[in-house]
């Protein structure tokens, strides 16, 4: 008895094993298999023109656009796809803005990106520009105010992802990204931001718009027939954000000769491969086509603020009406109709999540449409519609300064909302019960819809390294088990490049890069008893292997 229990022990960690060989050396995009993650901060990826400070200095001013930049610590793959993820905010600063969100800071963002690199992705936390008039007195005031301020962020947006090619180009791709695996998340303000980047292809979709005709072109001479377009490439810069602009006269707020938009990585290709987006709009939905890159929506059924079908956003402090838009679902319509959704049915991909957005798109009142989750949550105790909720807040940290009055800023249960109460209370309104928890669970969807997908449109199955046979290279991992102290050689014409140990979770525990050597000493440490799987990589693939410590 006691050697069939021990042949059946044995069995299972041979079976363990190779399931942690199969998630460790396949199927890496579809797990969480690091469990640390670098961040470099404040990296610049561009300067552009801002008008936030246009009214009280009568000009735009240069303003740095900045990115934070996460990577899987111990990964020594240097084609990681790459995922730039834009934060919400009105497009307007925090606080600013009505909103505890709305940087690059921001719990969810933050969340997001570390989740990607722990997947083994290289994510980027993106800052856009800001600025409008959400108070303007009149709707196509409000609009053509909007539709600039999403046009400079669809220039940043473009700006941020040539960047990530330069780095690899010139840089010596230190973020280890795969130029040709490219995708943007939007979250919030950000989805109209990625939608923008997604459809806004050409400058002439601005003034040919359908849902409604003509909605981003004034009517300046009053005779009832629009002629003059929101956005002018002369004052406003090109759609990449590629070229100098010089406004040429005082028109849209830009005196004379002032320079709007600079010059910006024109040598390097704008273009993505897919576009997620949680809880935005869509500005016209012509602006799709049979080009127009894959899109994957988490949206509420019943937002109040962005439209799930066709409708006119409003301004979330004020409810006044900015300009009708897409949501979710004429987005997920048009995108059956193009045929760009196809891969995923293809795929057939039968998990729990999928499962869920088929049940909610039919209490939605419509047909699934693969690539959108439709959220269905009964209203909250206001009874409001809480939308996606993913972001979460300490009440007592202090909010931006606020200059001139409070330069340290003020904690969020202190600072007066202009709607009433304090941020943090207004913030309960459409959050109730808010915690990490809570916004972490609806990620955890977020994520569960996201990860398959992104797996098959950017192709990552064939972006995994090649399994080596050890006789090729005569490895030898010895003692196994082991006791204190591993030795892992090899005769090689080529010599190891790094080692990485994973334990029974696929989780990474220990990591050695560089190691450019034929032999290799791993002392045991405090690593306790088990099975493991070493990763050895070579030049030409890698070798997997179980290793037991006593």
């Amino acid at each position: 008895m006691k050697k069939t229990n021990t042949i059946l022990l044995l069995l299972a960690f041979v079976l363990a094993a190779n399931t942690i060989f199969a998630q460790v050396v396949e199927n890496r995009w579809l797990e969480e298999v690091f469990t640390e993650v670098e961040v470099e901060a404040d990296v610049t990826y561009g300067v552009n023109a801002t008008v936030l400070r246009l009214p009280e200095l009568g000009e735009a001013i240069p303003e740095e656009l900045k990115m934070d930049i996460y990577t899987p610590v111990g990964d020594d793959i240097d084609s990681r796809p790459a995922v730039l993820v834009f934060h919400t905010g009105n497009f307007l600063p925090n606080v600013t803005n009505g909103q505890i969100s709305g940087t690059r800071k921001d719990s969810s963002v933050v969340e997001f990106c570390t989740r990607l690199a722990r997947y083994g992705y290289t994510a980027a936390a993106v800052t856009y520009r800001k600025g409008w008039n959400p108070l303007a007195a009149t709707q196509p005031e409000r609009a053509l105010g909007l539709i600039q301020a999403a046009y400079r962020g669809v220039q940043d947006g473009r700006t941020a992802v040539r960047y990530l090619r330069k780095t690899h180009a010139e840089d010596g791709n230190p973020y280890g990204i795969d130029p040709d695996r490219i995708a943007v998340i939007g979250l919030g303000t950000g989805g109209y931001l990625t939608l923008g980047m997604v459809g806004l292809t050409d400058y002439n979709k601005i003034v040919t718009t359908t849902n409604g005709p003509a909605k981003f072109i004034l009517d300046v001479n009053g005779d009832g027939i629009p002629e003059t377009p929101m956005v002018v490439p002369f004052y406003h810069g090109d759609i990449e954000g590629k070229e100098l602009a010089i406004a040429p006269d005082g028109a849209f707020g830009y005196p004379a000769g002032d320079t709007s938009s600079y010059v910006n990585l024109p040598e390097y290709s704008s273009d993505f491969n897919l576009c997620m987006n949680v809880g935005g709009a869509l500005g016209d939905i012509s602006w799709l086509d049979e080009t127009t890159v894959p899109i994957i929506t988490v949206q509420s059924a019943f937002d109040q603020f962005a439209p799930y079908e066709d409708d006119v956003l409003i301004v979330p402090t004020t409810g006044d009406p900015i300009v009708r838009v897409q949501g979710g679902l004429e987005i997920a319509k048009k995108q059956e109709d193009l045929g760009t959704n196809q891969a995923w049915y293809d795929a057939n991909i039968d998990d729990v999540f999928t499962t869920t957005a088929m049940t909610n798109s039919m209490n939605a009142g419509h047909q699934y449409y693969e690539g959108l989750y439709p959220v269905t949550n009964p209203v909250n105790t206001n009874g409001v519609d809480e939308g996606v909720v993913i972001n979460w807040w300490d009440p007592s940290a202090l909010s931006p300064p606020i200059l001139p009055d409070f330069p340290n800023g003020v904690p969020w249960n202190m600072l007066p909302h202009p709607s009433g109460g304090t941020f943090h209370t207004q913030g309960l309104l459409t959050n109730v019960g808010m915690s990490a928890e809570k916004a972490r669970t609806n990620i955890d969807t977020v994520f569960g819809y996201f990860i398959p997908r992104a797996y098959i449109t950017l192709n990552l199955a064939t972006n995994t390294t090649e399994l080596l046979d050890e006789n090729e290279v005569n490895l030898s991992v010895a003692p196994n088990p082991v006791d204190n102290q591993v030795v892992i050689s090899t005769n090689s014409a080529t010599p190891m490049e790094a080692i990485q140990i994973f334990d029974m979770n696929g989780r990474l525990v220990r990591s050695y890069t560089n190691v450019n050597n034929n032999v290799y000493f791993i002392p045991r440490g405090n690593l306790p008893g088990g099975m493991y799987a070493v990763k050895i990589k070579f030049e030409k693939g890698i070798i997997a292997k179980k290793l037991m410590f006593r």
